[in-house]
């Protein structure tokens, strides 16, 4: 060896051995200003798996209609659920990897802990690179969206690729694709709204609200519908929930396609016309709290369920930190580490 390049028996390339655990989210604004979300949506909605409409078409929309128009819109209701540690979704994140870290140090497990965001800060490049020099040569992704779809599951699939494929060296790479069904998270789900429901009473629905999609994907194969329904059947089947308890819905949807129904705004707008004025609302396909989660269903969706006549309306937070949702994650990651 010690003729080629310099190497020697001490110098030479050899296995690392060390292992890292990369937790995976959506992404957030730098800060909730006009200028910083337009630079957040440009990124997020140029993806092709977010948008399937073919690129030219869709960029002619895109940056002549709705980054001249959206931005100023988002910012505003971004502005509404900033905190002092900046948006809920970055410090959430942050806040759930130290605390995975911490759990693995606790336990004696040698292994790095880090996250990045599939859109924003921290890239998913730059999170890569600095693990790779840290000498890591095994990885475990596990992106936060528990129910698998192709438009966020899948996009950060595709960003982690794309810079694995410029590195010379690949490092062992398990990516969980989704734990929609896992144990350890519908109990986790069960426990938090059956806490809700303790401290605050049983509502006359519960309403699972998860984030909706072109009902056009469903058919061409993305199994995040299916998903999604198991997720709820399984967290029901927990609570001992009847069917007249409890309803699946689908929110944020965005363009004019048909999109996964029903849509949880009109779901609100008819439940107290049918004498359902008391509801609680948990959004499983989220990780941690964020725009859609704080603005959209806790405040959005509430005046909405008012105004046609609810009495009562409670959000119930997503998972985030606590501490069943971090050993949750410990217990997806541990088989591969």
């Amino acid at each position: 060896m010690a003729k080629y390049l310099g190497l020697t028996k001490e110098n030479g390339h050899q296995k690392r051995g060390k292992t890292g655990v990369l937790l995976v989210n959506l992404g957030t604004p730098d800060e909730p200003t006009t200028p910083s979300v337009r630079r957040y949506l440009a990124e997020f909605l140029a993806d092709p798996r977010v948008v399937e409409i073919p690129k030219l078409v869709w960029m002619l929309i895109l940056h002549g209609i709705i980054l001249r128009v959206r931005p100023a819109k988002s910012a505003a209701l971004y502005q509404q659920v900033w905190t002092e540690q900046g948006s809920p979704l970055m410090d959430i994140t942050r806040r759930q990897s130290q605390k995975l870290a911490e759990y693995f140090a606790k336990e004696g497990t040698q292994v790095s802990v880090d996250f990045c965001m599939r859109y924003g800060k921290p890239s998913v490049t730059s999170t890569l690179q600095r693990m790779h020099q840290e000498g890591i040569d095994k990885m475990v992704v596990l992106p936060l969206y528990p129910q698998y779809s192709a438009p966020t599951t899948a996009s950060a699939f595709d960003a982690i690729a794309k810079e694995l494929m410029s590195w010379r060296y690949l490092p062992a790479l398990h990516f969980i694709n989704t734990y929609h069904d896992h144990p350890d998270f519908i109990d986790a789900l069960a426990v938090s709204i059956a806490k809700d429901f303790e401290l605050n009473g049983q509502p006359q629905k519960l309403v699972l609200s998860y984030h909706g999609m072109p009902e056009r994907n469903l058919h061409l194969g993305d199994p995040y519908y299916c998903f999604c329904m198991q997720t709820t059947k399984l967290v029901v089947e927990k609570l001992g929930l009847t069917e007249e308890q409890y309803i699946t819905t689908f929110q944020s949807r965005f363009g004019k396609a048909k999109w996964l129904t029903p849509y949880t705004d009109a779901t609100m707008e008819a439940l107290p016309g049918q004498d359902v004025k008391d509801i609680a609302v948990v959004c499983p396909a989220f990780s941690a709290d964020c725009l859609e989660t704080l603005e959209e269903i806790a405040v959005e969706n509430r005046e909405i369920f008012e105004a046609a006549g609810g009495e009562k309306y409670r959000y119930i937070a997503a998972l985030n930190d606590d501490d069943a949702h971090i050993q949750m994650m410990a217990n997806i990651v541990k088989p591969h580490i």
